[in-house]
């Protein structure tokens, strides 16, 4: 059998791409969540620090040192009814330029009845000429609980880099007993900088972030609101169909991480990962 030799850029671009993904479920066993099934494939790893009293913790590493084009990462999460689970990731995730294709992120995280899921990965940054394709499906019991976190940051622009040009996409489906509650599909692409800087966009921001709540209504509105004069971030919050959610857009992205810290902080029950404090 002869074996051919890959020479072009593009075939060895193809032939290094990671691709990762991690599939388990958590279940309440002797009234403490533990872990039941769990695969991994690829550079994409989860881990389980320490057993707690009732709820669990993991957290996720990717051992491929970040996401470029043509990358392929697939997270599937489930925690079964009563279970209380809260998932973030080892250090911030870095999206690196593209010579083309796209990276794609697949999210699927469920909740059964009475469970508590909380999702809080640290920051996602973005590189100039990144190209990502990202989507989150949430699918909850009416009854169970989720608090997710979900930060971009366009650029390191405490080390003066901006992201001029690239591809991000971010499509999130939010289906609570069944129904559909939130959709929203955001793209951003060609000359990314120039419309962060319209009014209409970011008003010049560099990071967004959002924190979605359920359940949520406006008594949770109230609180959030109430610590919006110590926020370095600009913030909108409201609740419709049955959550809660707070916006975050800010041009220093150090600022909005610390705004999100507060807001988890009021909102959780058991407040934010330590990773989070590192």
């Amino acid at each position: 059998m002869q074996s051919r030799t890959i020479s072009s850029p593009a075939e060895i671009f193809a032939a290094n791409r990671a691709v990762g993904a991690v599939k388990f479920d958590v279940h309440v066993k002797d009234g403490a969540t533990r872990r039941r099934g769990l695969h991994e494939a690829g550079s994409l790893r989860v881990r389980f620090p320490s057993p707690e009293q009732q709820g669990l913790s993991a957290v996720f590493v990717n051992t491929a040192g970040g996401i470029a084009g043509g990358d392929r990462f697939d997270i599937d999460i489930a925690a079964d009814a009563g279970a209380h689970l809260t998932v973030t990731t080892a250090a911030a995730e870095k999206v690196y330029r593209s010579h083309g294709p796209d990276a794609w992120v697949n999210i699927a995280l469920r909740a059964g009845a009475e469970a508590r899921l909380a999702w809080l990965p640290q920051e996602t940054i973005l590189f100039d000429q990144a190209r990502v394709a990202r989507k989150i499906d949430i699918d909850l019991a009416q009854d169970a609980a989720l608090l997710l976190c979900e930060i971009v940051v366009f650029g390191r622009a405490a080390m003066g880099e901006r992201m001029t040009r690239g591809s991000f996409v971010d499509r999130w489906r939010l289906r609570i007993g069944g129904k559909l509650a939130f959709a929203e599909t955001i793209r951003l692409n060609g000359d990314i900088a120039a419309k962060l800087a319209s009014r209409a966009v970011a008003n010049g921001g560099v990071a967004i972030g959002t924190a979605l709540i359920v359940p949520g209504d406006e008594s949770i509105v109230e609180r959030i609101r109430e610590m919006s004069g110590a926020f370095g971030a600009e913030v909108g919050v409201s609740a419709w169909n049955g959550f809660a959610m707070a916006r975050f857009c800010a041009q220093d992205a150090a600022k909005l991480r610390a705004d999100m810290m507060k807001v988890l902080g009021c909102v959780s029950l058991s407040g934010f990962p330590r990773l989070w404090l590192n």
